[in-house]
């Protein structure tokens, strides 16, 4: 069966250009042109990935993504935007994307990520139906399937880009993670490039699960390669 993606972009040269690519590669595609329209056609379909403009009429792409965010945690998003700074990446990441393609791009690319995603999205289907039990090192616990997230007997609050990371980190405890390997299997990003997001979601998780730093660390720092997480010896 075809994988199904949905497009929501309202500059019609590139929907065309999407939906052309996409339906050689194999993939069904379906094509709105504002928020409202894509939202009606979100729920009415099953889809594999979403292709999600951000400056569209009607809802923007971000409200969209909020909207299928609190159906669906897992489906994967790529926002599309003329919008190229970290600050603008990190907010549609923070909001639940799982990537961030800025125009004008290269088809090559956007086609390689689309696939990347759906490889992470295809890996957290197979975990959810693993997801009742807990991950956990030292006074850290966290729920893959109640999202629940505990330091001791504190509950922590993560978006979910920072509980997708953590997860990742916790399933791969004392092996040393480079920031590529982190962006390709959080965000879904097989490329080498704003390796740096990595770093500003590394902080955010660190200080929501020590906020007073006064207990043992856990996310370490492997200068020059990237992090690990373990129990403090």
């Amino acid at each position: 069966m075809k994988q199904s993606i949905l497009i929501v972009e309202d500059e019609d040269k590139i929907a065309r250009l999407l939906e052309i690519e996409l339906e050689f590669e194999g993939y069904r595609v379906v094509k709105e042109k504002n928020g409202i329209d894509g939202l009606e056609t979100y729920y009415k379909g099953k889809w594999d990935l979403i292709l999600l403009d951000i400056m569209i009429p009607g809802l923007s792409g971000t409200q969209l993504l909020q909207r299928i965010r609190k159906n669906d945690a897992n489906i994967p998003v790529i926002l599309l935007t003329a919008k190229s700074s970290i600050a603008d990446k990190v907010e549609g990441l923070d909001l639940g994307a799982n990537d961030y393609i800025t125009k004008p791009f290269v088809i090559e690319e956007l086609l390689a990520r689309v696939r990347a995603a759906l490889r992470v999205g295809a890996t957290k289907d197979t975990a959810s139906l693993m997801a009742d039990t807990w991950l956990s090192a030292g006074d850290l616990r966290l729920h893959e399937g109640t999202r629940e997230v505990l330091r001791g007997e504190h509950s922590v609050e993560l978006t979910p880009r920072e509980f997708d990371l953590l997860v990742h980190l916790l399933r791969h405890q004392r092996q040393v993670l480079s920031r590529d390997q982190l962006l390709e299997n959080v965000w879904g990003m097989d490329y080498a490039g704003d390796t740096n997001v990595v770093d500003v979601y590394i902080r955010y998780v660190r200080n929501k699960i020590d906020p007073t730093r006064q207990l043992p660390e856990l996310i370490h720092t492997v200068r020059g390669i990237g992090y690990v997480l373990k129990e403090s010896v």
